[in-house]
């Protein structure tokens, strides 16, 4: 029975995290982005974020954060969230489930503990700034 379940590969559809200018925070913060460099719309868009790891010897999580996304076009991105400054020290997991026409596509992206830095960046398609890419 398993041998008979497709699981569709995930292309061109990813997360980046880019660093902007926060005139709340006064500093600059990091903020997620889903990034759909295919030529399909998405359509259905789940995505579940969580941060995790041990910090001081001691294991910390997150509660879990839900982003629902009727369509996302193709060749455009969506901001998903920011990321706090104190949670960049774990590791930062994103869930995205989604649809392109009638077959469901699900992929986790994690972002490694201190992976979220100025020292990891490369220019992220579509939004044409520098930022930290998960594929």
């Amino acid at each position: 029975m398993k041998k008979d379940i497709v699981i569709p590969e995930v292309e061109n559809v990813f997360i980046a995290t880019v660093q902007e200018w926060s005139d709340d925070f006064m500093e600059k913060v990091w903020f997620a982005y889903l990034v759909n460099d295919s030529d399909f719309q998405i359509d259905g868009v789940m995505v579940v974020s969580k941060a995790f790891g041990t910090l001081d010897g001691e294991m910390k999580k997150t509660s879990l954060l839900r982003h629902a996304f009727a369509e996302i076009p193709a060749v455009s991105v969506v901001k998903i969230e920011m990321i706090e400054k104190s949670v960049l020290q774990l590791n930062n997991e994103f869930m995205v489930t989604f649809f392109i026409g009638n077959t469901l596509y699900d992929k986790k992206f994690i972002f490694k503990a201190n992976s979220i830095s100025e020292g990891n960046m490369e220019e992220v398609p579509i939004l044409f700034v520098d930022g930290v890419i998960v594929r």
